[in-house]
């Protein structure tokens, strides 16, 4: 593979994105305009597209899931393919080459008949490299919103408007603050590239596996302790992956057949790895990147953003593990033979090296406050060099291994590209008609000021919308659309963000547009509908705990110590019933109506409010619950 072409070309794209990312042409005295670099990021993401992605194939619909290896290869271009890579070079070269002109478009407030053509034929390029990458679902929302935002003189209520001609729309893409080369891009071109390829340098070094291997030796000794293991690996590598269709791909080959042989049923095994591998992208410190996109677009620093997102991560990942054990003691998993379970102080002192590209990433970010793409190019350079201070040869970087790295991170990024240039069209029309506002507005008003019926409402769409897109993408979606609506009712601004992000990655576990579990199927052998339903189950905090959060705050770590402790510890117990009410297990097997006074006690305590009343209920279940097994033994007839 290092030979080859992909690779080397992956080689240079990344070479350059962290020269310039890294701010060293300004050691020379050089400047690289914003616009110009967005562009050369763009051209070369969309001529990649063009040339390993055909325009329709029978799995078009899955194009996203075949890709996700992160392998790419060059085929033959057909005749059509020239017309999109010459309207991408067209688009995007004149502002890489005329830049100059570009800012004469944006000082006038107009373009002229070029600019117009220019600005078509680079969002006709940009819409079909989304299609082939992540299917015509956000295509179609892209265009449904720029048709509103031409038609708005005929839509009804708080909704309408002047509306925008075609020229001003073009105007506002092409040349605009937002458009094309607005704020999506310029960060799918620093810090999620940066992020990405830090991920993919742990990840050929071993630090995959390895992750396995630890969470393997930490909990393989407990019942269900293959599921456990397979959660925490997922967690802690999903984490920095930035993928969880990625993450499931890499961490399920080995987690999902080791869940099967224990005794797990396959549709459970591959909905503990879509869910896991899911939950990585909100939890701290990386968060796959979604942090530092969150902190740079509501404008807040990155640790408020990692501070008030710890409390719901933990949660989120109580409830998995918490159903894990209900489940594995309600089938009667096997344990792990001893064989089975790595030995935990042989793999810490093999692997810690691997402990130190991550210590330097939190000490640049919150011991030095560097940028975050800073930040994590330090890291990046530390992990390449790391694995020289472990003994075993096969942990060390060589030049294969980093193209590898090279091609693993380009093939995860030209998506991601695409489609922040395309979310920034979206953006772009949104914002010149004023129509983002006014769907605020509307969600504001259909709710008639009802903070319950707007989170509902809002966590509805975020779902759907969230369908079929990569975690980054689905979030700058959800921020622009959504998240504005929330806060016009009150909601602090990284609580409404963190709303939107939870309720946008259900959508990777919950049937039909579920991208995990279409990866996880794959290795499982299970069917989509009963691993998607399981998915949910597993998943259930994703839509639960949100709730809980953006109405007391506490659990955002506002407040005092003792508050935010008392509630934490409240809300916690209540997510233990609630996988208990689930999966119809506690102490013993639940009826029906324990796992209901069960399901009550879960939603009075993790709500704010009269949450005594639900641990009342809770005592009450688990004591009668434990006489009737008692009576039971004593009388099995």
């Amino acid at each position: 593979m290092s030979k080859s072409f992909p690779a080397i070309f992956s080689f240079f794209i990344i070479i350059y994105h962290l020269i310039v990312v890294g701010n060293i042409p300004a050691w020379f005295g050089l400047f690289i305009p914003s616009q110009i670099h967005s562009a050369i990021s763009l051209t070369c993401a969309g001529l990649i597209i063009f040339f390993t992605t055909r325009i329709y194939s029978k799995n078009q619909d899955k194009s996203h899931i075949e890709r996700d290896d992160d392998s790419w290869t060059i085929k033959s271009i057909p005749i059509y393919d020239y017309f999109f890579i010459a309207a991408l070079i067209s688009g995007a070269g004149y502002v890489i080459l005329f830049n100059d002109n570009l800012d004469l478009y944006a000082m006038y407030g107009f373009l002229d008949l070029k600019g117009m053509i220019l600005g078509a034929l680079l969002g006709i390029a940009v819409l079909e490299a989304v299609r082939r990458t992540a299917g015509i679902t956000l295509v179609l929302v892209i265009i449904f919103f720029i048709l509103i935002t031409i038609f708005q003189r005929y839509l009804p209520g708080v909704l309408y408007g002047a509306g925008a001609t075609m020229d001003r729309l073009l105007y506002a893409a092409y040349a605009g603050e937002s458009g094309y080369f607005g704020q999506p891009l310029q960060i799918a071109t620093s810090i999620i590239l940066v992020y990405l390829m830090f991920g993919a340098v742990m990840q050929v070094i071993g630090a995959g596996q390895w992750s396995i291997d630890i969470a393997m030796a930490i909990t393989g000794r407990s019942k269900g302790g293959a599921a456990k293991g397979a959660a925490m690996a997922s967690a802690m590598f999903g984490s920095i992956s930035g993928s969880p269709s990625s993450n499931v791909a890499t961490t399920g080959v080995f987690t999902i057949p080791l869940m099967k042989s224990i005794g797990y049923k396959p549709a459970f095994a591959g909905a503990v790895e879509s869910v896991a591998s899911t939950g990585g992208q909100i939890l701290p410190p990386v968060m796959g990147a979604i942090a530092f996109v969150m902190a740079d677009w509501i404008g807040v620093d990155y640790v408020d953003i990692v501070v008030a997102a710890t409390l719901p991560a933990i949660l989120y990942y109580l409830v998995l593990f918490a159903s894990v054990h209900f489940e594995a003691h309600k089938e009667d998993v096997r344990l792990l033979d001893e064989s089975e379970i790595p030995k935990l102080k042989p793999l810490l002192l093999k692997g810690v090296h691997y402990f130190i590209p991550i210590a330097a990433l939190i000490y640049f970010l919150f011991g030095k406050s560097y940028p975050p793409e800073i930040a994590g190019i330090y890291a990046t350079i530390i992990a390449i060099f790391s694995g020289f201070i472990s003994r075993d040869r096969s942990l060390w970087m060589t030049w294969d291994k980093f193209i590898n790295a090279c091609y693993q991170c380009i093939g995860r990024w030209v998506g991601i590209v695409v489609i922040t240039a395309s979310v920034g069209l979206m953006i772009g029309s949104l914002e010149f008609s004023g129509v983002g506002i006014k769907l605020s507005t509307f969600a504001v008003e259909l709710s008639d000021g009802n903070l319950i019926f707007a989170l509902i409402l809002v966590g509805i769409a975020s779902l759907f919308i969230g369908m079929g897109l990569d975690a980054i993408p689905a979030y700058l979606t959800l921020a622009t659309l959504l998240a504005p609506a929330l806060i016009a009712l009150g909601v602090s601004d990284i609580a409404a963000h963190l709303f939107v992000v939870y309720w946008g990655l259900a959508s990777f576990f919950t049937p039909p547009m579920c991208i995990a579990v279409y990866v996880a199927l794959t290795i499982s052998g299970a069917k989509l509908w009963e691993t998607g339903w399981e998915a949910v189950k597993l998943g259930i905090a994703a839509f639960i705990i949100p709730f809980a959060f953006v109405l007391d705050e506490r659990l955002l770590m506002r407040g005092d110590f003792f508050n935010i402790a008392i509630t934490f510890v409240t809300v916690a117990i209540g997510a233990i019933t609630l996988a208990a009410s689930i999966r119809g297990y506690a102490l013993s097997r639940l009826g029906i109506l324990s796992r209901l006074f069960l399901g009550l006690s879960a939603f009075l305590l993790i709500t704010p409010g009269e949450s005594w009343i639900g641990l009342g209920i809770l005592i009450v279940v688990i004591i009668s619950n434990k006489l009737l097994s008692k009576k039971e033994q004593q009388n099995p007839a």
